[in-house]
């Protein structure tokens, strides 16, 4: 038997009022909560994924200090892509727990963070760094077609890494691909080339993201020696 205090994250108004991500949210900790446990209080935080700010949560905070509860979240990359501002939370001696990954403790989960924070950085500087050079030698020698085409796709992988936030956040909220399309194309968010979103679009960016380094790092976490 566990108390828990509920924290959800949607990023606009309109989505808040229409549950849109939201549900999925709920039902992630449905699915998690086990008999015998309580959820003291929920607390649903509408606020852009560029603020700080967040009151909602800080209500929640204080009332899992005071209670002695757990806050529970659904997702990590729902509550926060910043290891600083993961850190700052457990610093506070708040025990942290997921749903998608109900089997970490407070210190690994800080740790898949880290983890996950810096390979985001190690792929984004070597694509960069590919980048950089294949446009190099483009001046020097001049591209062919294969060459032209080698880098449209680091420009490609590059775009994807450096608005990875965005991206996954429209695929959450939205709940589908094409939903997707419209809540960047709504939000006037560019592509690559400044034009519109189109489903397979959202797709191809996503594609180039799907790195899970949680999911790598638990599996190695299953053998031993470590």
């Amino acid at each position: 038997m566990t108390d828990y205090v509920v924290y959800y994250r949607v990023s606009t108004e309109r989505q808040g009022r229409s549950g849109l991500g939201l549900e999925a949210q709920r039902a992630m900790v449905e699915a998690f909560l086990q008999p015998g446990d309580t959820v003291i209080d929920e607390f649903t935080e509408i606020q852009s994924g560029k603020k700080d700010d967040r009151i909602k949560l800080w209500k929640a905070i204080n009332l899992v200090k005071k209670t002695r509860s757990k806050l529970l979240i659904p997702k990590l990359d729902r509550f926060s892509r910043k290891v600083s501002f993961i850190s700052g939370i457990i610093d506070q001696g708040v025990e942290l727990v997921v749903c998608e990954h109900p089997n970490v403790n407070t210190f690994f989960l800080h740790l898949l963070a880290c983890f996950a924070e810096e390979e985001r950085r190690q792929i984004s500087e070597r694509t960069k760094a590919a980048l950089t050079a294949a446009k190099n030698r483009g001046t020097a020698l001049g591209l062919n077609a294969s060459q032209l085409a080698a880098t449209r796709r680091l420009e490609r992988r590059k775009f994807a890494l450096d608005n990875a936030d965005n991206l996954m956040m429209a695929v959450a909220e939205a709940g589908s691909i094409s939903a997707a399309a419209r809540w960047l194309n709504d939000r006037k968010v560019p592509t690559a080339t400044g034009g519109r979103w189109h489903p397979q679009t959202v797709k191809n960016y996503i594609d180039v993201i799907q790195i899970d380094p949680a999911s790598r790092l638990m599996a190695g976490s299953s053998h031993d020696g470590c």
